[in-house]
């Protein structure tokens, strides 16, 4: 199994709202929110190559590891589908978005001494990572996300995170699929406004649910302001389902699910009360490793995560 180095309490920097801001800073067109389909051409992978080596400095400066995630949220069956692509198109596009991260992993470890750098196969729900469609079957979501977890398995991952899932079954059938691959795995789950899930579970149930059935290495929360998160981890005064929580990627506004859905501007949010409300989530959640954000966020949000001056994020040392 591939060494995690956020699994033995290294500090790790992790990205922000990779689609957001290709498509509000950027002015980029992603069809259905998918950002995969940049790495087929050399302007996008160079878009994408900038968009990394941000947080790369970030990581630098910071004195952290960092986690190189693959830009595949929408890489899967049913939503690679609409965009009229194949599964051997999307077979592809996993593969060369490991390809790349681990092209600037060694790039970053010449450039920037980079070490603990980690590459992260990204996994996106099967319908909308802000509603429940109901309990899915775990064996139903293993056959469907098979295919793009055999793929990073191929090209070479260090571990497998599936982010703003809604309900434990499909968390369960992600994990068994890794598992089968000999893959580690993250699991990230969002919450509303309230702290719970979209299915209306609680963070405490829900991950004891999938831990009693098929755990995987640790847990994120991610699409989520931090007052969200923090109403979730008012929802229980245990400590055990804590512990398992060692990574936050925050959205930067405030507003509902709902409410961002249907917003046609960016909300960017404000730097110090995003800091602020992560001091406190960290301050109940002790074990985090992982930081980095979510819709709405760029380098500025998470480089004042980890106190770097959110105004400069050099990248003279970056060839």
């Amino acid at each position: 199994m591939q060494h995690l180095p956020q699994l033995a309490g290294r500090p790790m920097v992790t990205d922000g709202g990779l689609e957001t801001d290709l498509i509000f800073n950027h002015g980029v067109e992603l069809e259905e929110f998918a950002a995969y389909p940049l790495l087929w051409d050399a302007a996008g992978r160079a878009l994408l190559t900038d968009y990394y080596d941000g947080y790369a400095s970030i990581a630098a400066r910071a004195g952290a590891g960092l986690l190189l995630e693959s830009p595949t949220w929408r890489a899967n069956r049913d939503w690679g589908a609409r965009l009229g692509h194949s599964t051997t198109d999307l077979d592809r596009a996993n593969a060369d978005a490991v390809d790349l991260l681990r092209s600037l992993r060694r790039r970053y470890a010449a450039e920037l001494g980079l070490q603990d750098v980690v590459v992260v196969g990204v996994v996106g729900p099967r319908g909308d990572g802000y509603r429940s469609a109901g309990a899915p079957n775990p064996a139903e979501a293993a056959e469907y996300h098979h295919a793009q977890v055999a793929a990073f398995a191929e090209a070479g991952v260090d571990v497998v995170t599936a982010y703003t899932l809604t309900t434990a079954g499909e968390a369960i059938g992600i994990t068994q699929s890794c598992r089968e691959q000999g893959l580690p795995v993250a699991i990230s789950f969002t919450v509303e406004v309230d702290g719970r899930l979209p299915d209306r579970t609680t963070l405490a149930e829900t991950i004891s649910e999938v831990d009693d059935r098929e755990a995987p290495d640790y847990y994120l929360v991610n699409c989520a302001h931090p007052e969200h998160v923090l109403a979730g981890l008012d929802a229980d005064d245990g400590s055990a389902w804590r512990s398992r929580l060692l990574g936050l990627r925050y959205n930067a506004s405030t507003r509902s699910h709902a409410e961002l859905d249907d917003a046609d501007d960016l909300d960017a949010g404000d730097l110090e009360t995003i800091s602020a409300g992560h001091d406190r989530v960290v301050g109940r959640l002790t074990g985090v490793t992982v930081v980095g954000g979510c819709c709405g966020t760029d380098a500025s949000h998470v480089a004042r995560l980890w106190d770097v001056d959110p105004r400069v994020v050099d990248r003279d040392r970056l060839r």
